[in-house]
């Protein structure tokens, strides 16, 4: 894929999503450092490449990592979706289109990576799919697509950066599980799986690539991202019954992910590898008595 340097056309204004009584907030770029000072200049001078991080949590994870100072590459399928999304970050953001479910396609991402910006410290594998399909009526095609682009491209991403990461400087990976790989939802078997996998792979990869590579995990619980929202609005998803089911009373926000993310992706967790962070408000832990 060809590679386009960004620049500074407008400040990303965030958006700000209803479900029921509440109301959640994605502060953008503009808003993404402030409260959290202390970390604001973590990843200065760092590179990271954050797959699927047009929208959503990708977003909202580029968003963050550019401001703890890393330049971002930011990579998806849909190259006006890139092109949006590297104008709304700035001159720190590095666009990549790049269709993971596609054989060879992770190489040449992380290869791209390295040619545009020189150097690479951070992973972040986000890009991913999810089918909800009663498991009966799940074909074939189905499972490959969602175990290829799920795991699949986890894996291979990682192996291709691990190749430059381990010649270089070390690095950190942060691969983006699900609270679904702990607790089932019928109708998602094959992206529990994959997801499941990716917890893992991840542990398998942290201690084969140790002290060089720290690799961890964040597990998102219920997040209010604008597919969510979606679902809620089909009636699909009860944002209110959600909520009560949570400990903390609320969805998760993407920018909370970000946050996770930059404090696996930075020397702030240096003595952190092979771990999956759940960010689930304690809907693990509550005994649902």
């Amino acid at each position: 894929p060809g590679h386009q340097l960004a620049r500074r056309e407008r400040v990303d204004p965030g958006y700000t999503i209803r479900l029921g009584r509440l109301s959640y907030s994605h502060a953008g770029r503009a808003g993404a450092g402030r409260g959290v000072s202390e970390m604001s200049e973590s990843l200065r001078g760092k590179v990271a490449l954050v797959t699927g991080s047009t929208r959503g949590i990708g977003r909202a994870i580029a968003g963050r990592l550019v401001a703890a100072g890393a330049r971002v590459v930011v990579s998806a399928r849909d190259r006006s979706a890139v092109d949006a999304a590297v104008s709304e970050l700035g001159e720190s953001a590095v666009g990549l289109p790049a269709d993971l479910s596609r054989a060879g396609s992770a190489r040449e991402l992380v290869r791209a990576a390295l040619e545009a910006c020189g150097r690479l410290d951070v992973l972040v594998n986000n890009a991913g799919t999810a089918i909800a399909k009663d498991s009966l009526e799940f074909t074939p095609q189905e499972w490959e697509r969602t175990l290829t682009l799920n795991l699949g491209s986890v894996f291979f991403c990682c192996q291709e950066a691990a190749r430059h990461m381990l010649g270089a400087n070390g690095g950190s990976i942060v691969n983006i599980a699900s609270l679904q790989a702990y607790a089932a939802v019928p109708g998602r078997a094959a992206y529990a799986a994959s997801k499941g996998g990716v917890i893992a792979l991840t542990q398998s990869l942290a201690v084969e690539w140790a002290p060089t590579i720290r690799v961890n995990a964040v597990a998102p619980g219920y997040i209010a991202t604008p597919l969510i929202a979606g679902l809620v609005e089909q009636g699909r998803l009860d944002s209110e019954v959600l909520s009560r089911r949570t400990p903390l009373g609320r969805l998760g926000t993407p920018d909370e992910i970000g946050r996770a993310v930059v404090f696996l992706a930075s020397d702030e967790s240096s003595y952190v590898t092979g771990e999956t962070l759940r960010v689930d408000g304690g809907w693990l832990a509550w005994a649902g008595i």
